[in-house]
């Protein structure tokens, strides 16, 4: 395989198993790799190439542990209840669904445990539909170089419920807000293929519609079952698990 062949899979092994890590390890994180995930950051695509964005680093175990009573206040109030009394998400199983929740139950319970937070901030002073376009993508990049240098991290806004109080804790100056908050750490679980609806209940072509245009056809077509079909991605040229079934969601 050529280095550029292996490049791409690398890339795409890497897209399709960035999960959200929530269990987070307290050991230290090394400022290199820090160093290397902002990097990725900043070089992210930004409306006009203004490059608005600032990040904070934090590790000062006061702020975290501020800003965390915040965020599990959130959570036990509002968000926890407000999933357990609702339903999986198209393709997921009941057991699945609770795993999933009973590790955001854990994120907001130990949230400021995580070694480092990484808090994307935007310069404008009314935050617009559109304004995530230059933070977002820098987001992204972040996740990703985490996970290419084995660390754990997952995207998280609960905390923008107490948005005044968060961000003076932050210090934020006037004129500028924080659109996430990125737990990170080495994980205590594994990374591995994220789960995710089959492209043909999501991919239209030039109208509004189902169906899945054939040049866009993928090699399981034909073998889902029902109208919404759960996917474990895969990098390109590996098996695809679960190739051939479908993953309902079960109330």
């Amino acid at each position: 395989m050529s280095d550029k062949a292996s490049n791409t899979a690398d890339l795409f092994e890497i897209i399709k198993t960035t999960r959200s890590m929530r269990r987070l390890k307290p050991d230290p994180v090394p400022g290199e790799l820090i160093r290397q995930i902002l990097e990725a950051g900043v070089c992210a695509p930004s409306g006009g190439n203004m490059q608005r964005w600032r990040f904070l680093v934090i590790r000062d175990p006061q702020i975290k542990q501020l800003v965390g009573a915040y965020y599990k206040r959130v959570w036990d109030e509002q968000v926890g209840p407000r999933y357990r009394a609702g339903e999986p998400a198209p393709g997921m199983s009941r057991e699945r669904f609770l795993r999933l929740l009973d590790a955001a139950e854990h994120l907001a319970a130990h949230i400021h445990e995580a070694p480092v937070w990484i808090v994307p901030c935007l310069e404008g002073r009314t935050p617009t539909r559109t304004s995530g376009s230059s933070i977002y993508p820098a987001v992204q990049n972040m996740l990703l170089a985490a996970r290419a240098l084995g660390l754990g991290a997952t995207l998280t806004t609960l905390y923008l419920q107490f948005e005044k109080e968060v961000e003076t804790a932050l210090g934020l100056p006037p004129g500028f807000h924080s659109y996430a908050l990125l737990p990170i750490g080495y994980p205590f679980g594994r990374f591995g293929p994220v789960r995710r609806i089959a492209l043909a209940d999501v991919v239209y072509e030039d109208r509004w519609g189902p169906g899945l245009p054939g040049s866009l056809a993928p090699p399981w077509k034909g073998a889902g079952v029902g109208p919404v079909t759960a996917r474990r991605c895969a990098a390109p040229g590996r098996a695809w698990p679960g190739q051939g079934t479908s993953v309902r969601s079960v109330s």
